[in-house]
C-alpha cells in the first residue's frame, strides 16, 4: 500500500481529546497494558497527526511520535507500524517467511501461502480479515503487516496454496522511510517448554556420552584381544583419539598397549608418528580441546569483561533503551578477545537474562520488559565503581586508535560561494544576441556588459545626452511596466541595469572542496545567531543553518560546549527530519562568532546576529 510515494496534506499536533480517543482505541484494539500504552504514547511527548494521500487517492492518517510513525488509520481502523511492532513483537499474531520474500513484499506483492513456513506447533489460529504480522526466519522482529485472506482452517484445506495475506505496510516502504529509517532489531525466537526440556535432555546426553567415551578410551588400552570388523574398518579414528587423550594426560602410551588396543590393520605406523605429524583433523581436535575445557568460572569472567567493555566503549546514552538480544550480538560479541568466543551456555548463568539480572542486582544496569519475553536495558549507571575502574584490554585499544586518528584528520574547509543571475523568459530577447538561453547563469558584471553591447549594437544611445538610453520595443517589453509603455521613452544607464537585475532570478553556487558545484536559486542562506529569553529571565543562544555550509552540528556543539562551558541542546530544524539547530545556555554569540570565523573560516558577511553579542563594559578600577 505504501510501495509508492504519498502526498502530505497536513501535519499538526494532536489535540487532547484526540489523544484520549487514540489511547482508548489502541487499548481496545490490541489489549495493551497501561504501562505499555504509556511507553507508546507518553503524556509529555508531542504526537503529530499527519494526513496523507496515497498514489491511488486513499486518505490515511498517520500518528508520529519522536519522528517515527507508530500507527496509521484508514477506513476507521487503526494499524501499528513496524516501528511499534519492533518494541512489541507479540502485539499481533505472526507468520514466518523466508528472507528472499521480503523484497517482493516491499514492492507491493501480497504474501502467498507457499512462502509461509509451517512451525512445529502449527499455524497460528486466525480468521478471515484478522490483522497479522510477518517475520523472517531466525528473527521475531516483524517486517510487515497484513490482513488474512482466509482462516487457518481454510489455509490448510487449500493445501497451503493461494493468497495468504494482503500486505498493508512493510519494512523499507515509503511509510517506513517517513520515520528515522532504523533497521529491525534481532529478537531471538522463544522456545516452548517442551523444546527447552528437549534441549536440556540433549545437553545432558552429550555430557554423559563424552564421559562414557573418555572411560572407554582409557580402558581400551588395557583390554587384550581383537576388535570387531567395524572398528577394523576405521583404525585411524581409534588411534587419533588415543593420541589426543594420552597427550592431554601427559603420558606416553606403551607400544604394546597401543597395538593391543587397536588390533592389526596397519595402525602401528600411525602410532610411531609424532603427534605434530598426524592428520589435520587431529590438529583441529587438539585446538578445539581448550575451548571445550573452559570452566564456567572462566566463561563468567569473559562474559563480565565483554559486558563492561561494551558499556564503556560501545554503548551511548542515545542508544538506550537497548534490546538485550541486540546488545549481545552487536555490542558484546565484538568486544570478545581474539581467539576466544562467548558462549553463555558454558557459563554458570546458562542464559543471557540471568546474567543481566545479576548485573542489575549489582546496580550496573536497570532492565525493563516491553512485552512478554522482550527485555531491554533501560538505564546504565555510568558512575558505578566497577564500570569506572574497568580498563579496556590493550588489543582493543590498539584497534580503536586508528579510528580516532582518522576522525581527527578530517579538517573542515569552507565552501566557495558565487552569486549569479539566471535569465528569465521575459528578458530572453535582450540576451539572445549573445547566444544565451533561458536559465543561463550570469554575474552582475556579465549582465552589464551584455546590455551595454546590445544598446551600442542597436544604436540606442541618446545623441543629445549620452547618459540616457532610448527604449526600443524589445527594451519596452523587457524592463518597463505596462503603465509605462506610453510614458517612458528613455532610461538612464543605471536605471536600465537595475531594472534588468531586478527582473532576473537570483541564484548562487556553492563549491565544497573535492565536490561538484551546487547551484541553488535565491540568495545564499546566512548562519543565523539569535538570542532568546526563556523563563526566569534566562537567555539562550540559537544557531541555525549550519548544514547549509556543511558544518557538522554535533562536532560544532561539542567545541562550543567546551569553549562556553555551557550545556548544548540539539533541536530538529522545523520542516526537516535530519537537520539540527543548536541551543546554548546564556548569550554565547561571542564564542559562536569566534569559532565560525577563526576555526571554520566562514566570512562574517554570511553570519547574521553578530551584533547581539553582549557589550563589554569598562572595568572599574
Amino acid at each position: 500500500m505504501f510501495a509508492k510515494g504519498f502526498r502530505v496534506k497536513s501535519n499538526s499536533a494532536i489535540k487532547g481529546s484526540d489523544r484520549r480517543r487514540l489511547r482508548a482505541e489502541i487499548q481496545t484494539s490490541f489489549s495493551l497494558s497501561a504501562d505499555q500504552l504509556s511507553c507508546l504514547l507518553p503524556s509529555k511527548e508531542d504526537v503529530n497527526v499527519v494526513k496523507i494521500y496515497l498514489n491511488k487517492g486513499e486518505s490515511v492518517t498517520v500518528y508520529v511520535v519522536n519522528k517515527n510513525p507508530i500507527f496509521f488509520e484508514m477506513n476507521k481502523r487503526i494499524y501499528p507500524t513496524v516501528y511499534t511492532l519492533w518494541s512489541y513483537p507479540d502485539m499481533l499474531v505472526s507468520f514466518t517467511t523466508w528472507p528472499a520474500v521480503l523484497p517482493k513484499l516491499v514492492g507491493g506483492a501480497d504474501l502467498m501461502l507457499p512462502g509461509v513456513i509451517l512451525p512445529p506447533p502449527g499455524l497460528p489460529v486466525v480468521l478471515q480479515g484478522d490483522l497479522c504480522a510477518i517475520n523472517l526466519v531466525g528473527n521475531r522482529a516483524p517486517v510487515a503487516i497484513g490482513l488474512a485472506n482466509m482462516s487457518t482452517a481454510e489455509m490448510l484445506a487449500a493445501g497451503m496454496r493461494g493468497r495468504g495475506l494482503t500486505i498493508l505496510h512493510a519494512y523499507l516502504d515509503q511509510l517506513w522511510a517517513f520515520g528515522e529509517k532504523t533497521h529491525p532489531p534481532v529478537i531471538v525466537a522463544e522456545l516452548s517448554e517442551q523444546q527447552q526440556q528437549q534441549e536440556e535432555e540433549e545437553e545432558e546426553e552429550e555430557e554423559e556420552g563424552m564421559t562414557e567415551a573418555g572411560g572407554v578410551g582409557n580402558g581400551a588400552a588395557n583390554l587384550p584381544g581383537t576388535v570387531s570388523d567395524a572398528d577394523a574398518d576405521s583404525p585411524d579414528l581409534g588411534g587419533l583419539r588415543l593420541d589426543v587423550e594420552t597427550e592431554q594426560e601427559g603420558v606416553t602410551a606403551p607400544a604394546g598397549q597401543a597395538t593391543a588396543g587397536a588390533g592389526d590393520g596397519g595402525v602401528e605406523d600411525l602410532e610411531t608418528l609424532p603427534l605434530g605429524q598426524t592428520s589435520t583433523d587431529a590438529g583441529s581436535e587438539r585446538e578445539a580441546a581448550p575451548a571445550v575445557a573452559t570452566t564456567p568460572e572462566q566463561m563468567d569472567k569473559l562474559l563480565l569483561q565483554c559486558f563492561l567493555h561494551a558499556l564503556k566503549c560501545k554503548v551511548k546514552k542515545a542508544d538506550l533503551p537497548l534490546l538485550t538480544s541486540t546488545f549481545l550480538k552487536i555490542y558484546m560479541y565484538p568486544c570478545c578477545p581474539e581467539g576466544r568466543s562467548v558462549d553463555i551456555k558454558r557459563s554458570s548463568y546458562k542464559k543471557l537474562s540471568r546474567f543481566l539480572q545479576a548485573m542489575q542486582h549489582k546496580q550496573i544496569i536497570q532492565m525493563r520488559e516491553f512485552s512478554k519475553g522482550v527485555e531491554s536495558i533501560a538505564v546504565v549507571n555510568w558512575h558505578h565503581t566497577e564500570l569506572r575502574s574497568f580498563t579496556v584490554p590493550e588489543e582493543a585499544t590498539a584497534d580503536e586508535m586508528p579510528q580516532a586518528e582518522s576522525e581527527t584528520e578530517v579538517v573542515y574547509q569552507p565552501p566557495e560561494i558565487c552569486s549569479f543571475y539566471s535569465i528569465p523568459s521575459r528578458l530572453l530577447p535582450l540576451f539572445q544576441h549573445a547566444g544565451l538561453k533561458k536559465d543561463a547563469a550570469l554575474s552582475s558584471v556579465d549582465v552589464r556588459n551584455i546590455v551595454t553591447n546590445y544598446v551600442k549594437s542597436n544604436e540606442l544611445i541618446d545623441d543629445c545626452n549620452k547618459n540616457y538610453v532610448i527604449v526600443n520595443p524589445t527594451l519596452c517589453d523587457c524592463v518597463l511596466e505596462a503603465s509605462e509603455y506610453h510614458g517612458v521613452s528613455k532610461l538612464t544607464w543605471d536605471d536600465l541595469f537595475n531594472r534588468c537585475l531586478e527582473r532576473m532570478q537570483k541564484c548562487h553556487q556553492m563549491t565544497f572542496p573535492g565536490q561538484r558545484p551546487v547551484v541553488r536559486k535565491g540568495d545564499v542562506k546566512a548562519i543565523i545567531i539569535d538570542v532568546a529569553q526563556r523563563a526566569s529571565n534566562k537567555k539562550v543562544t540559537l544557531i541555525r543553518n549550519l548544514d547549509v555550509y556543511g558544518v557538522d552540528a554535533q562536532k560544532f556543539g561539542n567545541i562550543l560546549q567546551q569553549r562556553a562551558q555551557a550545556s548544548v541542546t540539539y533541536i530538529t530544524a522545523p520542516g526537516t527530519k535530519d537537520k539540527l539547530d543548536l541551543q546554548v545556555q546564556g548569550n554565547q554569540v561571542h564564542h559562536v562568532a569566534k569559532i565560525l570565523t577563526e576555526e571554520y573560516k566562514i566570512q562574517s558577511k554570511y553570519i547574521e546576529g553578530l551584533n547581539k553579542a553582549p557589550k563589554v563594559g569598562k572595568k572599574k578600577r
